[in-house]
């Protein structure tokens, strides 16, 4: 007896409720429901459960601690350019030609690290690009066929 005349109190103010709803407008009251204000931080949460942006957003949060995944020596040479999110790749840029073959061999190994940190198969490879060639300077004293200083810039 006690259930049912629970459950009819419950019928009731809710229909109490959209009554009052229907009268006076849609607004929060004495109770929580959907349109109170929450934390910033559960929002966000909320936000990027619902659209998908995990995984984009745990691969914004490497960028931004780069230095403490990869340590300190490599990401003084070496920082994270772009993210293919579809490939599972993170393209990462160093600025000299022996950085890039150093961490090409260490591919494997921050690879995994990374997805001990994001999740797995957030990253499948990584592709190392060497530094940017400087703009090449034409002049009356070229040698024919040179392609440029292929010492450091390769």
């Amino acid at each position: 007896m006690r259930a049912a005349r629970a459950q009819a109190r419950q019928r009731g103010e809710q229909v109490r409720e959209k009554r009052e709803a229907k009268r006076y407008g849609l607004r929060s009251g004495a109770r929580s429901d959907g349109r109170d204000p929450v934390p910033l931080g559960t929002a966000l949460n909320r936000l990027l459960t619902e659209r998908g942006w995990e995984s984009s957003a745990a691969v914004g949060g490497v960028m931004g601690r780069w230095p403490q995944i990869v340590g300190p020596d490599i990401a003084a040479h070496c920082h994270p350019s772009s993210y293919d999110e579809a490939a599972a790749v993170l393209t990462v840029q160093c600025d000299s030609t022996a950085w890039a073959t150093q961490l090409r061999w260490l591919a494997r190994q921050l690879v995994a690290r990374l997805n001990h940190e994001l999740g797995h198969g957030t990253v499948r490879t990584i592709k190392v690009l060497g530094p940017a060639a400087p703009a090449r300077g034409y002049g009356r004293l070229r040698a024919p066929g040179s392609k440029g200083p292929g010492d450091t810039w390769g």
